[in-house]
C-alpha cells in the first residue's frame, strides 16, 4: 500500500485532517535543520494535504514567515535572552525550565502526531548544555507519552554521549518516542551502545536528499565552494575550544590562499548564520595579504535558506566543506566533495557516496595533505560525479520507502464502523 493510498483512506475516514506538530531547532539560522523541515513539509503537503500543522521551535517568526505555519517559541525564556543577565537572568532561566514543562504538555496535547524532522537531535558533536535542547526534547517525548500523542524522531542523528545528565535526557527521550529512525547506522549503533534497544529501528538517508535540486546551471569552471564553520570542537572539547577554533581557521586561511594563488576561484559557503564570522575572518586575511586580488576570484554572499545554499553550490565545480549539511548538500548535487570532518556522521555519509578517501580531520587540518586530497578529487571529478548521481537516486528511492512507513505508522486508517445487520435507521426529529 502506498502512502498516498493511506492518506486518501484517512481523509475518507475522518471529518478533518490529522493535527501534526513539528519540533526542533528550526528557523534559527541553521540551513540543514531548515532543509530537513522542508523535506517533511513537502511529504505532509503531498501525502496528507489536509493535515493541520503547528510548530514548536527556536525561530518561530522565521518559520511562520517562511512556511506559513503557526509557531510557538521552544522555551519561555527566549523573549528575555536579549535583555536579562546576571542573577535576574539566572532566576528567569530556572523559572523558565519549570514553565516549559507545562507549556510543552499543553502544546503537545493539541496534536495527534509530533514529528522531529531529522538533524542531530541526539548528538553532542557540537557543544551544548543538558538543560538546553536535550531537556526540551525529553519534555516533548515525555509529554507525548503523558497525553497520548505520537512523537516521531524521523531520520535523526546520534552519537555516544559521555556527559551523564545529557546522556540520560537523550536516551530517555529516544526511549519514550513512539517512532524512531536514524540517518545512518552509526547513529543507531550509538543509541544501542547507550542501552537502548534499536533492533526495530530503521536507517534511511538524510532527509534533504529527498528535496528537489535547483534547475541545472553551468558550473563556473575552476570554482571551488569552501564551506566554513564556527568550529570549536565537540561537547567533550570545551577546555580546548579556543585552541581548536584557532587552528581550524588558520588551516582554512592557508588552504583558501593556496586555491586563489593557484588560479582557482573560491566561493565561501555557510551552513549556519554563526559561520559568518569565520567567512569575514578569512576574507579579511586574504584581502590583507593579497590586496590586489580580483573581486570575482573570491566571492562570499549571505544565504538564509537551504534552497539558497543549493543554488550557490550548484555554480561550483568542487566542494570542500566542514559543516555536515554543507557536505550533504555537495553530495546531493553530485559535486566532487571533500569533507573536513568533525564527526563520524560526516565520514559515514561520504563513505556511502564512495568518497571515503576524501575525509580530513577538522581538529588537525594538515594543509599539505588537504591540498593533496583536493588535487586527487579534482582529477577524479567526472568519475566520482557519475557514481554520486546513481547513489543519489538510490537515496531518493529509500526515502520514498521511509515516507510510506511514516504514513502507515503515524496516520493509521480508522475505518468507520458499519451498522449491524438489521439495525433500524435512527429516528429523525419531526420538523
Amino acid at each position: 500500500m502506498t502512502s498516498r493510498t493511506v492518506a486518501g483512506r484517512w481523509r475518507r475516514a475522518t471529518a478533518t485532517g490529522p493535527r501534526v506538530g513539528l519540533f526542533g531547532l528550526l528557523g534559527a539560522g541553521n540551513l540543514g535543520n531548515d532543509g530537513s523541515l522542508e523535506a517533511v513539509l513537502a511529504y505532509l503537503r503531498a501525502e496528507h494535504p489536509d493535515a493541520v500543522l503547528g510548530c514548536l521551535c527556536s525561530g518561530p517568526g522565521q518559520v511562520t514567515a517562511r512556511y506559513g505555519i503557526p509557531a510557538t517559541p521552544l522555551s519561555w525564556y527566549q523573549s528575555y535572552e536579549a535583555t536579562a543577565s546576571g542573577v535576574p537572568g539566572a532566576a528567569l532561566k530556572v523559572v523558565g525550565k519549570a514553565l516549559d514543562a507545562i507549556r510543552t504538555v499543553r502544546w503537545v496535547r493539541r496534536f495527534d502526531v509530533v514529528i522531529v524532522p531529522g538533524a542531530g537531535v541526539l548528538e553532542t558533536t557540537l557543544p551544548l548544555r543538558p538543560w538546553g535542547f536535550p531537556y526540551a526534547l525529553f519534555l516533548l517525548c515525555a509529554s507525548g507519552r503523558l497525553v497520548g500523542t505520537k512523537v516521531a524522531l524521523v531520520n535523526v542523528g546520534a552519537n555516544v554521549i559521555n556527559q551523564r545528565l545529557t546522556r540520560w535526557l537523550c536516551r530517555s527521550a529516544a526511549r519514550l518516542a513512539h517512532y524512531r529512525s536514524f540517518r545512518d547506522t552509526h547513529s543507531r549503533d550509538a543509541l544501542r551502545e547507550m542501552g537502548l534497544d534499536t533492533s526495530d529501528d530503521d536507517t534511511y538517508p538524510d532527509l534533504v536528499f529527498a528535496l528537489p535540486a535547483p534547475p541545472p546551471v553551468p558550473a563556473d569552471r575552476g570554482t571551488v565552494g569552501v564551506g566554513v564553520m564556527a568550529f570549536h570542537g565537540s561537547n567533550d572539547d570545551r577546555r580546548l575550544a579556543d585552541e581548536i577554533h584557532t587552528s581550524y581557521v588558520e588551516g582554512l586561511k592557508r588552504f583558501v590562499g593556496w586555491l586563489v594563488d593557484s588560479g582557482r576561484r573560491v566561493r565561501l559557503l555557510i551552513g549556519d548564520q554563526l559561520d559568518v564570522c569565520v567567512v569575514e575572518e578569512i576574507l579579511g586575511d586574504l584581502r590583507s595579504h593579497r590586496p590586489d586580488i580580483e573581486p570575482l576570484r573570491l566571492v562570499a554572499e549571505r544565504v538564509f535558506t537551504w534552497e539558497g545554499l543549493m543554488r550557490q553550490m550548484a555554480t561550483v565545480d568542487t566542494v570542500v566543506a566542514t559543516r555536515y549539511h554543507n557536505v550533504v548538500c555537495g553530495l546531493k548535487l553530485a559535486k566532487p566533495t571533500l569533507s573536513i570532518s568533525y564527526s563520524a556522521k560526516s565520514d559515514g555519509v561520504m563513505a556511502e557516496m564512495g568518497l571515503a578517501d576524501f575525509c580530513h580531520a577538522a581538529r588537525a587540518v594538515d594543509v599539505e595533505r588537504l591540498i593533496e586530497q583536493f588535487t586527487t578529487l579534482e582529477n577524479r571529478g567526472e568519475e566520482l560525479h557519475r557514481a554520486m548521481v546513481e547513489q543519489g537516486r538510490a537515496h531518493q528511492r529509500r526515502l520514498e520507502q521511509q515516507y510510506t512507513v511514516l504514513s502507515e505508522t503515524l496516520f493509521p486508517v480508522v475505518e468507520p464502523v458499519p451498522a449491524a445487520a438489521g439495525t433500524p435507521p435512527a429516528p429523525q426529529e419531526a420538523s
